[in-house]
């Protein structure tokens, strides 16, 4: 519950939102080494730990978004921790489906997301942080449930981006993983 937390600003039909600078870099480079902003390496966690470590994440992101500052952004091409929260729920929500195809699919190419899309379509500025943090940790919770139920012999499945990209269900975690890291560096948690 965030009961410090400032109310969202009144919904305003004029109120065009000012979505963050996009993030065009491709990170796969992240799955051989190490980000040097927040310090994570794909490496590092082996794909049978990817649902713990899943799950130890998820009391920074609430810490994170019952912050007083979690509407305020840094600059204004930044998104504000209360974004950055509500994108890493979505970004669990994703790979929760693209790990859940990787296991019943022979190779599957994965449905494109927009991520600053959904951001202004879904106004994330003007969520409920303390829902954020729930469904958050909802989403963490099945995440982790699905890479926990990972048998030895599935862990080098393949899946696809449309950019070409390829991951195993191992990659596809600890590539998930960064993002999570990564984000967290961001909002300072």
């Amino acid at each position: 519950m965030t009961a410090a937390t400032p109310p969202a600003p009144d919904a305003d039909p004029a109120d065009d939102y000012r979505p963050a600078d996009p993030d065009a870099k491709d990170w796969t480079w992240v799955l051989a080494e190490r980000c040097p902003e927040c310090g994570f390496a794909g490496t590092d966690v082996a794909g049978p730990d990817i649902a713990g470590t899943v799950h130890d994440l998820v009391p920074r992101w609430r810490a994170a978004l019952n912050r007083l500052d979690v509407r305020d952004r840094p600059a204004p091409g930044t998104w504000s921790p209360l974004e950055y929260g509500a994108h890493v729920r979505d970004v669990h929500r994703v790979f929760t489906e693209r790990l859940r195809l990787m296991l019943t699919e022979d190779d599957p190419l994965f449905p494109n997301w927009d991520q600053d899309a959904t951001a202004a379509a879904e106004r994330y500025d003007r969520q409920d942080p303390g829902r954020v943090a729930d469904e958050l940790a909802d989403a963490a919770a099945a995440l982790a449930a699905g890479f926990a139920a990972v048998r030895p012999d599935q862990w080098g499945r393949a899946g696809r981006r449309s950019n070409g990209s390829t991951f195993t269900v191992t990659t596809l975690g600890q590539y998930f993983l960064h993002d999570v890291v990564h984000h967290l560096h961001d909002v300072r948690a």
